[in-house]
């Protein structure tokens, strides 16, 4: 596994892309990403399942400290969802801002109710049955990439490449 998040993680900033796409946070403020992103560099969760919420989890009292020691640093968590009609977004949305108490978490959580075949080509992903963690600019270049929860070896990989 460890291989893998280092050749990613080499890969070229034009190689991967982060698409753009439009969406609502659990705040209900529009975001475009990657333009909207509030960090220089953002470490982004792309979940696909509602169970793999715990490895998102697994992965957030280690990037609230990245966030704390390095500064343009911000992380969001995408949930990944099929295009649905709009009724069902909003019982999805307002299903997840429920259980959710901290406003900070609700403001980093923008729902994707997209194509996701495109989303995820664009994005080099194969595989929905993990969470994927990227680290993306501003300019939607992905800088690394690693998938499932979160292991010292991999949060060692990240920190490597943001100290460059």
């Amino acid at each position: 596994m460890l291989l893998t998040i280092l050749l990613v993680a080499t890969l070229s900033a034009d190689t991967v892309h982060f698409p753009v796409v439009t969406s609502v946070n659990l705040e209900g403020r529009e975001l475009t990403l990657p333009r909207d992103f509030a960090g220089e560099r953002n470490i982004v969760f792309v979940a696909f399942l509602q169970r793999q919420q715990k490895d998102v989890d697994t992965w957030v009292p280690f990037v609230k400290q990245v966030i704390g020691r390095t500064p343009g640093v911000d992380y969001y968590e995408l949930p990944t969802i099929k295009r649905m009609v709009a009724p069902m977004r909003w019982m999805i949305n307002r299903g997840m801002k429920g259980g959710i108490d901290d406003r900070s978490a609700r403001d980093r959580t923008v729902t994707l109710y997209i194509d996701k075949d495109p989303f995820k080509q664009a994005l080099g992903i194969t595989d929905e049955n993990m969470i994927h963690v990227l680290l993306v600019d501003r300019a939607g270049h992905v800088l690394w990439h690693a998938t499932g929860a979160f292991t010292a070896a991999k949060g060692a990989a990240l920190d490597d490449v943001l100290k460059n």
